[in-house]
């Protein structure tokens, strides 16, 4: 779920990512040490590479504020892009531990979106190709190309190579409709001519806004399932964008406990929503009946809805009077 918090106005101000971290030692240091940088001989100037890299990605688009900035660095899947980092760098000792622990990944995920047998030709070979572009050889040095520079810890590592996947079949599909069978000639065989494009970039998934639809559909009812108490922090935190410390005092709960309760709420959210794309939808309330979808395409409208303008929770999520919120409150 992607979500979008406004700052104060009063504590916004520009901000570059690199020399916010550089100012912030102490920070990087700390990210450095929780982070496997060690074991895969990443050197710290390395590490904070990517780091500002992934910051500056994030908040291309957005207000960049040391809060936000926080934030963002405290949800990275830090271990995961360390390690993409060090086989960016590489690291053969990072390159042997990813080829160990997701060859067989890939191959399985491969399956899924092929909708094949994990151990089918098709699926070995999708998923094996897409080492080369990991590996990113250009001019006899790795990394220069790798796919891993566009990993950037939001998510997971597996489900970043899952999406990846998904995309370079539907390439893979597309690519193979470019051209069109015409008659045998006179050897007998098909003779194939391309058809015209008007863009050298590659066309839209016709089924992004179909998953969009079932993605924003099974979140509307996860959320509606919710505890009233935990519906009652997301709409603080996202519609009435309180701080934790607020939503603290509001609730009668220590800041930290606000923290937990809200990841919590999101991994499980999270886990909801994939079960009911996973299972499909019953026709209800004018929706058609969808029938349920495969892995790689529930990773495919996770990534669209990430890609989207930020989930309007205000609609999703309506305000409450004082009255009920306060009579919800822990008696002290």
């Amino acid at each position: 779920m992607s979500t979008h918090r406004a700052e104060n106005p009063g504590d916004q101000r520009p901000a570059d990512p690199a020399r916010f971290l550089a100012e912030n030692a102490a920070l990087v240091d700390s990210l450095f040490a929780r982070s496997s940088a060690s074991r895969w001989d990443l050197s710290q100037g390395q590490f904070h590479a990517a780091i500002t890299r992934s910051v500056r990605k994030h908040f291309a688009c957005g207000t960049l504020t040391p809060a936000r900035l926080e934030e963002y660095l405290a949800a990275l899947h830090l271990e995961d892009l360390t390690l993409a980092a060090a086989c960016v760098s590489g690291s053969e000792a990072a390159w042997e531990h990813f080829v160990a622990v997701y060859r067989g990944y890939l191959r399985a995920a491969a399956a899924a979106v092929l909708r094949r047998r994990g151990d089918s030709p098709e699926a070995q070979e999708l998923a094996d190709s897409l080492f080369a572009e990991l590996y990113g050889l250009a001019d006899g040095k790795t990394g220069e190309r790798s796919l891993f520079r566009y990993f950037h810890g939001r998510s997971s590592l597996k489900t970043w190579l899952r999406a990846v996947l998904a995309q370079r079949h539907i390439d893979a599909v597309r690519a193979g409709r470019r051209f069109t069978p015409l008659e045998e000639d006179a050897t007998g065989r098909e003779r194939f001519e391309p058809r015209p494009t008007v863009s050298l970039e590659s066309p839209a998934d016709p089924h992004r806004e179909r998953y969009l639809k079932i993605f924003r559909r099974a979140l509307d009812v996860a959320l509606a399932r919710l505890d009233p108490r935990d519906s009652e922090r997301l709409r603080l935190y996202y519609a009435e964008e309180q701080t934790l410390a607020d939503i603290g005092r509001h609730l009668g709960e220590h800041e930290s406990s606000v923290s937990r309760h809200l990841e919590r709420i999101r991994r499980d959210l999270r886990r909801i929503v994939e079960e009911m794309l996973r299972e499909g939808q019953a026709p209800a309330n004018g929706f058609a009946g969808e029938t349920g979808l495969s892995d790689a395409e529930i990773v495919l409208c996770f990534e669209y809805a990430a890609e989207e303008a930020p989930i309007d929770l205000d609609s999703s999520l309506p305000r409450r009077s004082t009255q009920t919120a306060a009579a919800e409150r822990p008696k002290k």
